[in-house]
């Protein structure tokens, strides 16, 4: 889900920093984990608002 007023690759690649790949696994379905390491869907697309907004809180 998009984040009004960030550009969606740089919220992507916040979240890519913030998550290792284990906690990558354990916040995606398994469709969404596949779709994700196909290159097919970003993780701003796959996480939910709460999610997102909890990890950029923590990168400040």
């Amino acid at each position: 889900m998009p984040v009004p007023g960030y550009d969606p690759d740089d919220v992507d690649n916040l979240l890519e920093q913030k998550l290792s790949e284990t906690d990558v696994r354990s916040q995606l379905s398994d469709a969404e984990l596949e779709s994700y390491e196909n290159g097919d869907a970003r993780l701003v697309e796959l996480l939910d608002e709460d999610q997102i907004d909890q990890l950029l809180d923590e990168a400040k």
